[in-house]
């Protein structure tokens, strides 16, 4: 009798738990049907990496970790591992393309179709594609009209400057049209006791970025004299690079930049233009952005690129700032759309646009772009270049502008030198 009871017990006890079981399973088929939270919960752990070009203390590096941040908590599975303050990100991007071993997620840095489209997935089936704003939309796409990258937003810029500075030299810089009146203004903001121009030097993209600023202006601008054609073609005359060259020293020679051009960096721009010690700055609007954070009350603007002659007409910098894409080979292309999408929300678009000044990237979506809002009105009609290595210079030329104008400012090379360098990396690598 006892063993019989025993033999019971383990029946019924067997019997429930499969019972349970059953239940158990019933319950997950109806989460997955419903709401879709236990789903959610019981996904394994994703981790993207997202790779960005800037510095790991910016502002806007700032107002991208707050992105992830808010993401993360609405995507519980999902953590996103942002690396940013990567040195030479450009060299590093292109040793991971030739290992084809990417990021799942990467800021394009102006060059989404021209070098990174065969490694990006294009993104014309998402559904913010057809809100992308038309000053940047040619900058992003391809000739059969792929799209590659999220843009939050638009860099149209020109010459930064500090409003109090310019005006206590007396300069107007609506009177400022050629490079000759840029001469006699930074004369006048140094007689009055100022520095007319900073660089930071000691990273050597900003002094790269002053050649990206003033080479439209020799070369392409003039719709009646301009290089465009050889350039494209291969067969510019590189000796002429020493237009270019000569601007910068006669900067440096008249003593219109700042002593420690070298030595100092693109924070201490930001901050100089913030604190009223600088006029003029070669920098994207970003760097007003930047600026704001050292000093909130600071009257900062920008004026357009002056031209080479009075035959021609001033003009503004154009083309895709903080723009993001999506690996085509990452095992996680579900979840780094899902980011994608985050950012495209207007107010994430809003934060991050907002930190850079700059307008956002998204058709309706709003930035706080500050005293820039009037300037941006006033040179809407202006003509827009972009980026000039981005436009009419081979895939690693950057690099090369880097060397030669760091080197030209320090007096380690002759203009002959540097003409000479562009022309051997120009033709080395239109060949590739």
């Amino acid at each position: 009798m006892k063993k019989f009871l025993i033999k019971g017990f383990m029946v019924m006890l067997i019997i429930a738990m499969l019972v349970g079981c059953s239940n158990d399973t019933g319950n997950s088929q109806n989460s997955e049907g419903g709401n879709g939270a236990a789903v959610v919960e019981s996904k394994e752990k994703v981790e993207l990496t997202f790779m960005i070009n800037h510095a790991t203390d910016l502002g806007i590096t700032v107002a991208i970790q707050e992105a992830i941040d808010g993401f993360e908590k609405e995507n519980k599975n999902i953590e996103v591992q942002l690396v940013s303050g990567v040195a030479d990100y450009e060299a590093v991007m292109k040793t991971r393309m030739g290992a084809n071993d990417l990021p799942d997620l990467w800021a394009t840095h102006g060059w989404s179709v021209a070098r990174y489209s065969e490694y990006l997935r294009p993104l014309n089936d998402q559904e913010w594609a057809n809100k992308v704003n038309s000053g940047i939309t040619n900058v992003i796409t391809n000739d059969q009209g792929e799209l590659f990258v999220l843009p939050v937003d638009m860099d149209l810029s020109g010459i930064v400057y500090n409003v109090d500075v310019i005006e206590a030299a007396g300069v107007d810089v609506n009177n400022i049209n050629t490079w000759d009146d840029f001469l006699d203004a930074c004369q006048s903001i140094k007689d009055a006791g100022y520095t007319p121009i900073h660089m930071g030097g000691k990273d050597y993209w900003t002094v790269a970025n002053f050649f990206d600023w003033v080479a439209p202006s020799f070369y392409i601008t003039d719709e009646n004299d301009n290089d465009i054609e050889t350039l494209l073609g291969g067969d510019f005359d590189w000796n002429t690079w020493a237009e270019a060259c000569d601007l910068m020293l006669v900067l440096d020679e008249k003593g219109f930049l700042n002593k420690d051009k070298l030595s100092s960096t693109y924070t201490d721009s930001a901050k100089n233009l913030a604190m009223g010690k600088v006029g003029f700055e070669f920098y994207g609007n970003y760097v007003i952005g930047e600026a704001l954070r050292y000093n909130e009350d600071a009257n900062l603007s920008f004026m357009p690129v002056p031209s080479d002659s009075k035959d021609d007409e001033k003009t503004l910098i154009s083309g895709e700032r903080n723009a993001f894409g999506v690996w085509k080979d990452t095992e996680h292309e579900e979840e780094a759309l899902l980011l994608l999408e985050y950012l495209a929300r207007p107010e994430v678009m809003t934060s991050i646009a907002s930190a850079s000044a700059l307008p956002a990237g998204l058709k309706g979506v709003e930035s706080d772009t500050g005293n820039l809002a009037s300037a941006y009105a006033e040179y809407s009609a202006l003509r827009g270049f972009n980026y000039f290595d981005r436009a009419f210079l081979p895939s690693g030329m950057w690099e090369t502008m880097e060397s030669t104008s760091t080197g030209l400012l320090a007096g380690e090379m002759t203009v002959q030198e540097v003409c000479d360098k562009m022309k051997t990396d120009y033709l080395r690598l239109i060949q590739q």
